[in-house]
């Protein structure tokens, strides 16, 4: 596209004694061609954020692995970053020492909210927590966005110590992974895990970018 309209403008530029129709003819072609142009940049400037968005989100997976296999090491069961423990929610989704029937039913009520999340101010933000911290600088979340921060409990039999976002910036060495969308923000909520024995089941982890969570997420399931 770029060397059609140098070879364009070489042309008029290069005859003489063009008529003004000709020259109008010409000009009109070059503004056809750069009105075609534009959609086309845009539409890869748009894949090119969805890409980054879902790598960014595969890399919060990534780390979210790491601390899980890390505290099954260390603790005898794995969980995630904000899990007080291992049959502990993080967001709005599961109850506390769950059976597996309600951390099933809890996964498809989530699952069924997340299709239609397409909206990054839409209400089911609530029920998410923000991965790095709403009024993170580096990653802050608009005003009007409806996720909130993981607080920490005090739990007398719990391991961990810490807010969700706080464990998720120490994953990356203190550094924050932002959305390339201007409303976008990552997210994330966990189904508690939860049984003993043989009858033990994991934790589940998604992660979103709100910028449209029915597109951009993904999950982790141990």
């Amino acid at each position: 596209m770029k060397q059609t309209l140098k070879r364009i403008i070489r042309n008029v530029k290069s005859v003489n004694g063009n008529s003004l129709a000709e020259f109008a003819t010409t000009t009109a072609l070059m503004a056809t061609l750069a009105a075609t142009a534009a959609p086309k940049l845009s539409e890869m400037s748009e894949g090119t954020k969805a890409e980054k968005s879902m790598n960014e989100i595969d890399k919060i997976l990534t780390q979210a692995r790491n601390f899980y296999q890390t505290t099954a090491d260390e603790e005898g069961r794995g969980r995630f970053p904000g899990q007080d423990k291992f049959d502990v929610p993080v967001g709005g989704y599961g109850e506390t020492r769950g059976t597996l029937d309600q951390a099933i039913s809890a996964q498809g009520d989530l699952v069924t909210a997340l299709e239609a999340w397409t909206d990054w101010d839409a209400a089911e933000g609530a029920n998410w927590r923000s991965v790095f911290g709403i009024s993170n600088e580096a990653a802050k979340q608009d005003d009007g966005g409806q996720v909130s921060d993981d607080t920490y409990v005090a739990c007398g039999t719990c391991p961990g110590v810490n807010a969700g976002h706080d464990d998720w910036i120490e994953l990356f060495a203190g550094n924050t992974l932002a959305s390339k969308y201007q409303d976008g923000h990552f997210a994330y909520a966990v189904i508690p895990g939860g049984g003993s024995g043989l009858d033990a089941f994991p934790p589940v982890l998604y992660v979103v970018d709100v910028e449209n969570a029915s597109h951009f997420n993904n999950i982790l399931e141990p």
